[in-house]
């Protein structure tokens, strides 16, 4: 049994600190919190624990398993560990569910969420924007942020692909806990000033939800405006992302029923304008940007993808023309009435087309090639605008 707290109730206070270490692959918390171990003894050198988990289907039953018997094994004494595996009653899902604070609410449209929203949009198809979104997640990741994906492009979903994902969500009762992408060993890029890397000294996670882990890759998604809305919003309320530093969502090019859909349920949320240098594109992508006016969200900048392709000798060839990013920003700058910035222009790099068909951000393969490189910028700078606290209850009373 388990205390209203979560914690496990028969626990031998020698076993304790080492189940307390073992965390939820999914849910990111420690499974001692998670009300997972009704039970754990020791009898002579032999660790006995029992688990409890949320479906009997979990996907991460063998990971789970795995790393009990690791940490209850390293335990001075024990010799043999036996894990006994049970699956919670339909009233210990609903107690997690309270335990984790979930509701079937839009948490990221609460004035108080300290979540940065970005809407990445594009005017056209084809400028690469879902690599820039993953690319851009993954490299936060990096630095220590917890991250979380909407891939919100309904009709042309590619972000599990990106990222190699091909487990499925895990439902517990009405809750959707999306799949988590770790940051591989030897990319962390913590900051290392203290006033951002506070609290943030681990590395960071990818937590990424997608209509394409619910239907079969090969039949088409044809919904019209009312059902994409609808899925916009399941995403938004029913999948527990928990307490995310950075949520991105792959928005469909153009200005239709997913973008508006998305400046009504995320008001407060910024737009990242990508584009390619191409004239064609730059046309286009200035009215995804000026859509905000239209939704009350703000422009918080624009990405240049596909710029110049490096050559080995050196020199760049300007495969899809120059300095359209740059006219993006100063047209929707005046348009707007505010600072538009160019983030950066990503230049045209094998490396990314290569990563991305291996399921493996290119700021994860190739941390230093140059597309690589000016995405970390970019992340950077999203990862210093300001989450802004107009508005907001600070939680303290002024004394007179």
């Amino acid at each position: 049994m388990t205390g209203k707290d979560g914690t496990a109730g028969t626990v031998d206070p020698r076993l304790r600190s080492a189940l307390d270490g073992v965390i939820d692959p999914e849910l990111r918390r420690p499974v001692t919190e998670l009300g997972m171990i009704p039970a754990a003894t020791l009898d002579g050198t032999t660790a006995h624990v029992t688990v409890l988990l949320t479906v009997s289907g979990c996907p991460l039953r063998g990971t789970i398993e795995a790393d009990l018997r690791t940490a209850l094994s390293e335990v001075p004494g024990v010799t043999e560990v036996v894990v006994d595996v049970g699956v919670m009653t339909p009233e210990q899902r609903r107690e997690l569910q309270e335990r984790l604070g979930h509701h079937r609410s839009n948490p990221f449209a609460d004035p108080d969420s300290l979540t940065r929203v970005h809407a990445v949009t594009s005017g056209k198809g084809g400028v690469g924007k879902s690599s820039v979104t993953v690319n851009l997640a993954a490299a936060l990741a990096a630095m220590g942020r917890t991250v979380g994906i909407v891939d919100a492009d309904v009709h042309g979903f590619s972000v599990p692909g990106l990222l190699g994902i091909t487990q499925s969500p895990t439902r517990v009762g009405d809750m959707i806990l999306p799949p988590v992408v770790e940051v591989p060993e030897g990319v962390d890029r913590l900051p290392q000033d203290s006033a951002a890397g506070a609290g943030h000294r681990s590395r960071g996670v990818v937590k990424v939800i997608s209509i394409g882990m619910f239907v079969d890759p090969a039949q088409p998604v044809a919904w019209r405006g009312p059902m994409l809305h609808r899925a916009v919003e399941q995403f938004l309320t029913d999948v527990h992302f928990g307490d995310l530093d950075h949520l991105l969502l792959d928005l469909p090019p153009g200005t239709g029923d997913i973008a508006i859909s998305v400046g009504q349920l995320l008001p407060r949320s910024g737009v990242l304008v990508v584009s390619t240098p191409q004239h064609a594109a730059v046309s286009v992508a200035q009215r995804s940007g000026t859509l905000a006016e239209q939704t009350g969200q703000r422009v918080t900048g624009v990405v240049e993808n596909m710029s110049a392709m490096v050559m080995p000798d050196g020199s760049r060839m300007e495969v899809f023309g120059a300095g359209g990013g740059e006219t993006i920003a100063t047209s929707l700058s005046e348009r707007l009435g505010y600072p538009v910035p160019l983030l950066g222009s990503v230049p045209l790099d094998v490396t990314v087309r290569e990563a991305s068909d291996r399921g493996v951000p290119a700021v994860w393969a190739d941390p230093d090639s140059p597309a690589a490189a000016q995405l970390w910028e970019i992340a950077r700078a999203l990862d210093r605008q300001g989450r802004g606290l107009a508005g907001r209850s600070l939680g303290i009373t002024p004394r007179g």
